[in-house]
Parts: C-alpha cells; sequence; structure tokens
C-alpha cells in the first residue's frame, strides 16, 4: 500500500534580475531542476529569467497548507519576502 503522507513544501527561487518566484513541492529540488532546465515543464514567469537560485524552502505539510502558506508569501512585500528568506520572521 502506497504511502499518502506525502509532505510539501513552499520555496522561494531568486531569479537573474533580482525577481523573486515563489511556488510549492512535493519535491522541491525536482521541482527546481525543472525550472532550471526551461523545459515545457518550467514556470512560465521563469523561462528567461537565468541564473536561477533556490533561496528558501520550508515543509509545511498537506498540499492545502502548502496552498495557503504560498498564497500567505506571495501577499508579503519584497521586503517581507526578503526577511523571510534572512530567518527573520515575520507576520505581515
Amino acid at each position: 500500500m502506497p504511502d499518502h503522507k506525502i509532505t510539501w513544501s513552499v520555496y522561494l527561487i531568486q531569479c537573474g534580475d533580482s525577481s523573486l518566484y515563489c511556488g510549492m513541492s512535493n519535491d522541491v529540488l525536482r521541482r527546481f531542476s525543472e525550472h532550471q532546465s526551461q523545459s515545457p515543464k518550467c514556470a512560465k514567469y521563469l523561462r528567461g529569467k537565468a541564473p536561477l537560485e533556490l533561496v528558501y524552502q520550508m515543509k509545511i505539510g498537506t498540499r492545502s497548507e502548502a496552498a495557503r502558506e504560498e498564497i500567505r508569501i506571495k501577499s508579503l512585500t519584497r521586503a517581507a519576502k526578503i526577511k523571510l528568506i534572512s530567518g527573520i520572521l515575520t507576520d505581515e
């Protein structure tokens, strides 16, 4: 019987133009590799924005919890995202 307890994570990627991209995955390293490959599986936003750097990742739990956290992070200001990356917790 397969294990249905897949752990989801959220992550932030810094692009070559210094913009930040937030996403979620159950395998962050695989997903980051897909983004770096610039293949059809790459997020459209990230195409042509290399070099890419994975600057933040956090294990969350379920897919729905990760989706909520992704939305929360996307709503943060750039300054708050930088604080998050730096390890300074924020409730903004």
